[in-house]
């Protein structure tokens, strides 16, 4: 698959550009606690938009708890030679035993035919491939862990399609967004005395909207090249799974990668994509994601490498 040109990157920033708020003040040049008012006037210095207001604390009644979600899987466990392993496991229509590592742990897909033990047999086949998998994903998740959190400052700078785009924050009578690809600037007004859970709440829902576009018009191409059709897509929050696709057709992709380029966006669509003709990891299969994504082993790797290098933005 070619690299996107430069007209094409145009064309996708013209996409995503909404006109700017040129008549807002921004608000960390200098902490707007700080800004001193005038001695013969009686308004108060400004508030911060990261000091909530006060609040009095009223009772409320117990929350009921809620129910697990519906794709929360029951846990098993199983004697490994000295290990305990935890796995959980799903029936499908598919005609053989899957596995797949991610920061839940260990996820097993089997026909409804297998029994437990048959498959509790798979897993010890290929306990080295698992215990290994497992342990490189812990220490995947560990070294992002150990990576700083991003401050939520003006200035502060964000991941969005392959680069880092500036945060502004500014100061207004409604909370709202806008984003200038000119600029590569995102700014974000808040009215006094929001916080900074909101400011996160703010950011994360601006890159689900913009995920949510592009995702949706990258899926109608892929789709047209492969010659299939999907029967409905949503957005996903998964720990590190970057999509799925039922044998329905119902597509799935993770809002997260946004952040990445535009080519391994495309190659998870077209990995996807490919799951309507073959739902499996076949050579058959990955013989379909070539005739979409001939580079796909190079974006798989890649896909990996730059998940590990991401900020920590909404732990």
């Amino acid at each position: 698959m070619k690299p996107a040109s430069p007209k094409d990157d145009a064309n996708q920033l013209d996409l995503f550009g909404r006109e700017a708020q040129s008549s807002l003040k921004p608000v960390y040049t200098a902490p707007v606690w700080s800004i001193p008012t005038s001695p013969t006037s009686n308004t108060p210095p400004p508030v911060s938009p990261y000091v909530a207001p006060p609040q009095t604390a009223v009772p409320v009644k117990p929350r009921v708890q809620a129910p697990p979600p519906s794709d929360q899987l029951p846990k098993r466990q199983l004697m490994v030679g000295d290990f305990v392993l935890e796995y959980s496991l799903r029936r499908s229509t598919r005609r053989s035993i899957g596995f797949m590592i991610d920061d839940e742990g260990l996820r097993v897909t089997a026909p409804k035919r297998i029994s437990i033990a048959e498959i509790d047999n798979a897993i010890r086949t290929k306990q080295h491939w698992i215990l290994s998998k497992l342990k490189e994903r812990r220490e995947r998740r560990a070294a992002r862990l150990e990576k700083p959190p991003v401050e939520w400052v003006d200035g502060a700078q964000l991941p969005y399609l392959g680069a880092d785009i500036t945060l502004r924050l500014l100061v207004g009578g409604r909370n709202r967004s806008s984003y200038n690809p000119a600029t590569r600037e995102l700014s974000m007004v808040l009215v006094p005395g929001a916080t900074e859970t909101l400011l996160k709440e703010r950011v994360k829902s601006w890159y689900q909207q913009e995920a949510k576009l592009l995702f949706e018009q990258r899926l109608d191409v892929f789709a047209q090249r492969l010659g299939v059709r999907y029967h409905s897509f949503g957005l996903s929050s998964a720990g590190t799974r970057w999509g799925s696709c039922t044998v329905d057709r119902k597509i799935r992709l993770n809002w997260k990668l946004i952040h990445f380029s535009q080519p391994l966006i495309d190659y998870v669509i077209a990995h996807e994509l490919s799951h309507i003709l073959e739902m499996n990891h076949s050579a058959q299969f990955w013989n379909t994601v070539g005739l979409i994504y001939p580079e796909y082993e190079e974006a798989k790797n890649l896909l990996r490498k730059r998940a590990q290098e991401l900020p920590v933005l909404f732990a």
